[in-house]
């Protein structure tokens, strides 16, 4: 299984429907979990992000598939980033050519 790192911003549509209904987000979270992706971590932030989320997925595919899926929602402009662990990332710096 992968890793991947989803940067989140909510669009205006996005920020009144989270307001109106904070529960939305636990509600998406299911809706991406039965897409095949688990939710290692989630964190709400203050910047030009809204969400961190950490996220486990089988392989690029579905991520890719996800992130579709919920920007094409129009509540949410998303950034998906696949993550390497620093062990692995270190392993792979040390094979030879």
């Amino acid at each position: 299984m992968a890793i991947y790192v989803m940067l989140s911003t909510l669009t205006d549509e996005g920020s009144v429907t989270l307001k109106t209904k904070p529960d939305r987000i636990k509600e998406v979270n299911k809706e991406i979990e039965k897409m095949g992706v688990k939710i290692l971590a989630q964190y709400a932030t203050l910047g030009i992000y809204d969400f961190v989320n950490i996220l486990e997925a089988p392989d690029t595919d579905t991520i890719a598939r996800v992130s579709v899926d919920l920007g094409s929602r129009g509540t949410v402009k998303l950034t998906t980033l696949p993550a390497i662990s620093i062990d692995h990332f270190i392993g792979i710096l040390k094979k030879k050519k």
